[in-house]
């Protein structure tokens, strides 16, 4: 299973760790667990950090309320690990999806 369906699924078994981290990060933007699990199950791979440790790890866009989101998740054998989440700076990204040089 690869990519979309595999964090989906990870979603449907309620096999989806949420870091203190991006806790935190919830709470600061007022994000419900149901819509990050939301832009999690759905949203667009847009990076992909494939030596990181313990897990391989991506970055996701995704959208709530029309706002764009990005969320770090580690992608482990049997579960998905939800690292942080945040709102990408404009400056930063082109469409949210491509760093600036």
């Amino acid at each position: 299973m690869k990519g979309i369906k595999r964090r989906a699924q990870f979603v449907k078994d309620d096999a989806v760790l949420i870091s203190h981290h991006a806790r935190i990060r919830m709470f600061e933007r007022s994000i419900s667990t149901d819509d990050l699990l939301s832009v999690v199950a759905s949203g667009e791979i847009i990076e992909e950090y494939t030596d990181d440790e313990p897990c391989p790890s991506t970055l996701i866009l995704g959208f709530i309320n029309h706002t764009a989101y990005h969320v770090v998740v580690g992608l482990c054998t049997d579960h998905l690990r939800i690292i942080t989440v945040y709102i990408p700076e404009e400056e930063k990204w082109t469409d949210f999806k491509k760093r600036r040089t």
